[in-house]
């Protein structure tokens, strides 16, 4: 039977609980003292033992963890073996002991001392010091106890000090028992059972609060005792290694796990980093360290780490530490135009997009090599990793190294302290742009070309390559076979490059385009400029008028400057209230502002003053376009000539597609 207690610390949760577990006399003792306790824990007291008392206090753990068990003599001994919890025995002090041989030797001058065994010194020594007159024996069951009692009550014994099963025992025989545990060996065993309780709390917390950081940690972390036997393994390591985590609790990670043994960090006590090993077909970073505690060495801990979560890290920070990255912001339904030509780019754009190989643009400028560039980026895998765009032209070539592949501390005067990353380190995982490839110097092109081989990068100034993983798209306007030629351009790098390759057409050669990308530029440049896009559209529509007769050497850009130079100097007569500009006035508003369109240089030309806009003179005389179409089909015939009327040479030599040559060539027949 049990009975519990009912004091204040039976509802406090945090309380620890004490269970206490004797028969008759001890429990009638440790019933009147439990009381005393009730502000320090919560104690209940059974009437069993052994297997009794053992089931008794799993049930009473089930309902709430039992911190200390309290008990004596044979009973606290089966408790101790057969409970996975701290077990305090009542321990007999050498004062009680003195007391209740005395009490004994008043009512007989033949004592027997029977205990459990192990339970007191012997005595001997000192029976003829004292003049005792002791006889002691110990036991270890009950059988042997009563058997002990018959034993040295037929040698003369009359008087019995020992357990309460001694005790009990003399009585039933009609001998005199003489309980051995006094009432403060009692009191000092359930003060040490509070002491027990609250200093396994405390290490409680301690082992919950490593344990919550653990189970936080992304890292695996492995800690073994002396023995090499598993007292800690977190999630992260049981994930890594693909067990439950309490799966190898208690046993030798040698036996099983071989690759992660720690026996060598326990023998040499020397820490082991960073090395690679392969665990269950998987590469893991380990860490080997052993644990030193008061100088003693107490065990080792071990540290993995997933490579792809060291690689995610990585990614992270040099996306925060390179101040060249940038998000791309066009996609390739974002390129206008509706022509055959560029229906054909964004088509070809869409399956570099889909591999990984590298990409040669190859257009004029202001063709949109960039924002062809940035669609194939944003349609790529790639997608959500840094897009970094150099111009190969922009930057001087001692400066141009160091940018491109970076430089360690001190590798030259002036390097910034710690070094600093390249922008194909800081491309990681993403895309590099580079723009203008064909101006870079021979001596960097040969550093660029075991960057595309090898996929790795050697910092100025250092001795060991670091690992990229970066798609490469090129771009250029000039003919990089004929710079191979003059031996400006290397013939190794310019077959790396030209793996996956896109010409971008010529606004010449799209010439049905500049209506849809005027209006698209007119819209931006209008909500720069706050001007309505009603007032400003007949200036935009004199453009595309004029634009079939125009050149275009700068392509998109020029039409884009254009229009921005066109609305920005007709602020006036777009606003609102402005009388309404006619088509001629139009006409004559963008001959003033733009000559070049109507073939007359326009250095020098005066911007008109909006009052006299309609006094201009009138469009040039068509010889001057005549004259300027003539030279343009001598040019074509002479160069179609030459090639031996090869026309896919003649329009590689010109610079314009074959479609282009065959409706020019079509145009001279007529």
């Amino acid at each position: 039977m049990s009975a519990p207690l009912l004091s204040p610390a039976t509802s406090l949760p945090a309380a620890p609980r004490i269970v206490a577990v004797g028969y008759r006399r001890l429990n009638k003792m440790l019933q009147e003292l439990a009381p005393d306790f009730h502000t320090m824990a919560t104690v209940e007291v059974l009437d069993m033992g052994f297997e009794q008392a053992v089931n008794r206090v799993h049930e009473l753990q089930a309902s709430r963890p039992v911190d200390v068990v309290v008990s004596a003599g044979s009973n606290g001994a089966y408790l101790r073996q057969h409970l996975e919890m701290p077990v305090v025995l009542v321990k007999v002090g050498g004062f009680d002991l003195m007391q209740a041989l005395a009490r004994a030797k008043r009512l007989s001058s033949h004592v027997g001392l029977v205990t459990y065994e192990g339970m007191l010194p012997d005595l001997s020594p000192y029976g003829e010091l004292f003049e005792l007159g002791v006889t002691q024996r110990t036991y270890r069951t009950e059988d042997e106890a009563r058997a002990t009692v018959r034993e040295l009550h037929g040698a003369g014994a009359q008087v019995f000090v020992g357990s309460g099963l001694v005790a009990d025992l003399a009585d039933q025989m009609g001998l005199t028992g003489m309980f051995l545990y006094s009432a403060d060996a009692v009191r000092e065993a359930l003060d040490d059972a509070v002491e027990v309780a609250r200093a396994a709390r405390i290490e409680q917390a301690k082992r919950e609060r490593l344990n919550a950081i653990l189970t936080q940690l992304s890292d695996g972390v492995i800690a073994v005792d002396r023995e090499e036997r598993i007292q800690t393994l977190n999630p992260a390591m049981a994930q890594l290694l693909g067990v439950q985590p309490g799966a190898w609790l208690g046993r030798r990670l040698s036996e099983v796990c071989p690759e992660l043994g720690l026996q060598n960090t326990l023998r040499l006590a020397a820490p082991e980093l960073e090395r690679i090993e392969r665990v269950k077909g998987k590469a893991l970073i380990v860490n080997r360290m052993p644990i030193v505690e008061q100088g003693v060495l107490t065990g080792a801990v071990l540290s993995c780490q997933d490579p792809i979560s060291i690689q995610r890290v990585d990614r992270h920070i040099r996306a925060r530490i390179k101040p060249q990255a940038e998000t791309p912001r066009y996609e390739l339904d974002q390129v206008l135009g509706q022509s055959s030509a560029m229906a054909h780019v964004r088509l070809l754009a869409r399956r570099c997009a889909a591999s990984p190989a590298t990409v040669l643009i190859i257009g004029e400028s202001g063709t949109g090599k960039e924002l062809i560039a940035q669609g194939i980026h944003r349609a790529s895998e790639r997608r959500d990793m840094p897009f970094v765009a150099v111009n190969c032209a922009a930057v001087s070539e001692s400066l141009l190294e160091s940018e491109l592949f970076g430089y360690e501390e001190g590798a030259f005067t002036g390097a910034r302290r710690g070094g600093k990353i390249g922008l194909f380190e800081a491309a990681h995982n993403g895309t590099i742009f580079l723009d203008e490839v064909g101006e870079m110097p021979v001596t960097l092109q040969t550093r660029l070309l075991r960057v595309l081989q090898e996929r790795e990068v050697l910092r100025v100034g250092a001795t060991e390559p670091t690992p990229v993983n970066v798609r490469v798209i090129a771009a250029t306007h000039r003919d990089l076979m004929a710079q191979v030629d003059q031996g400006l351009f290397r013939l190794d790098l310019y077959y790396r490059l030209n793996i996956l390759r896109i010409d971008m057409p010529s606004l010449r050669e799209r010439i049905e385009d500049v209506p849809s990308i005027a209006n698209a530029l007119q819209l931006r440049a209008c909500a720069r400029l706050g001007l309505p896009v009603v007032r400003a559209q007949p200036l935009i529509d004199a453009l595309t008028a004029q634009a079939v007769q125009y050149h275009w050497p700068g392509n998109v850009r020029e039409l884009d400057n254009l229009i921005e130079r066109l609305l920005a100097y007709a602020g006036p007569l777009a606003q609102p209230g402005a009388e309404a500009l006619s088509s001629q006035q139009s006409e004559v508003f963008l001959r003033s502002v733009a000559p070049e369109l109507f073939g007359v240089s326009g250095v020098g030309q005066p911007v008109p003053a909006v009052s006299r806009v309609a006094d201009k003179p009138a469009l040039p005389a068509p010889a001057l376009r005549q004259r300027h179409a003539q030279a343009e089909r001598d040019e074509i015939l002479a160069v179609l000539a030459d090639c031996g009327g090869d026309r896919a040479k003649a329009s590689e030599r010109l610079g314009i597609s074959r479609t282009t040559l065959w409706r020019k060539l079509k145009a001279l027949d007529t």
